[in-house]
């Protein structure tokens, strides 16, 4: 479906940032909205009764959640046109700070969670022969930073699934677009969005360490507007021919297009080796 007629929208993590704007978005102009929580009673406290709207329990974890959760929203509407994976938090620390239950749990949410809630719509997408899906990743899955190594792999992850997904769904008339916000003022770098390794290795200090203290200066001055965001995510939904990627703000548009940059510099400098390893015939024909 595209144009501007009614939508059913599936959205996790729909109890605050992203997920509550943009279902409030959506319902405003019409559409309906399946808002799943861990808690349903948030979403409802959120965005208060609706007749278009379904507030769900749905832990992304938990696959079978999931399953029943789709169901719902299927008896509930009968269709589901836009899939917004956005439940997931972030982590911060050093690589090597990171231990193993800290990762698993991350990558459980953040990767396995999306990868629950996507298997479990896409039937329904493909019987109804149309649908988009939407992955939140950050300018994080695009280029990482000091401080966000563990974090900005789930979400190299979520652009990899995103990318292959856009291609294996397109005959079929379903699209795919992994969004990548950059720094909007929501509640992100709060406790209850970010947390942080358990161990602190002091020889990092002036990078992981710097990032920590940047990240609490900056929080709720970041310069993207969360409700502009929301807005933009209405529109990408809208359209007949979306992007596969689309950058969100102007911090991740710079970041993007410097590491396009320093990327083409790299393997320019280093062009003569990376072509040097194909079969000697190979070279040669060419």
């Amino acid at each position: 479906m595209t144009g501007t007629a009614q939508k059913v929208w599936f959205i996790t993590g729909a109890s605050r940032g992203f997920g509550v704007l943009t279902a409030q978005q959506a319902l405003a102009r019409g559409d309906c909205v399946v808002a799943t929580a861990r808690d349903p009673q948030t979403v409802l406290a959120a965005l208060g009764e609706h007749p278009n709207l379904l507030a769900l329990r749905l832990d992304v974890k938990l696959e079978a959640q999931a399953v029943t959760a789709v169901q719902q929203a299927l008896a509930r509407f009968g269709r589901i046109d836009v899939l917004v994976n956005n439940a997931g938090y972030g982590l911060l620390g050093a690589v090597e700070e990171a231990n193993a239950e800290e990762v698993r749990a991350l990558y459980d949410t953040n990767v396995f969670g999306l990868l629950n809630v996507t298997r479990a719509a896409l039937p329904a997408m493909r019987k109804q022969g149309g649908g988009h899906v939407i992955n939140l990743s950050s300018v994080g899955g695009y280029t990482a930073f000091a401080g966000w190594g563990l974090y900005s792999s789930t979400k190299f992850a979520v652009e990899g699934l995103s990318e292959a997904l856009a291609m294996e769904l397109a005959p079929l008339g379903i699209h795919v677009t992994v969004v990548e916000p950059g720094f909007f003022r929501t509640d992100f770098l709060d406790a209850s969005s970010l947390a942080t390794t358990h161990d602190r290795i002091d020889a990092y200090a002036a990078t992981v360490g710097a990032m920590r203290e940047f990240a609490a200066g900056v929080n709720h001055q970041q310069p993207g507007d969360p409700a502009k965001l929301a807005g933009a995510l209405l529109q990408l939904a809208d359209s007949a021919q979306p992007p596969v990627r689309l950058q969100l703000g102007s911090d991740t548009v710079e970041r993007v297009r410097a590491k396009n940059l320093s990327v083409e510099a790299e393997m320019a400098q280093w062009l003569e080796l990376a072509v040097s390893t194909d079969f000697d015939t190979l070279q040669k024909a060419a």
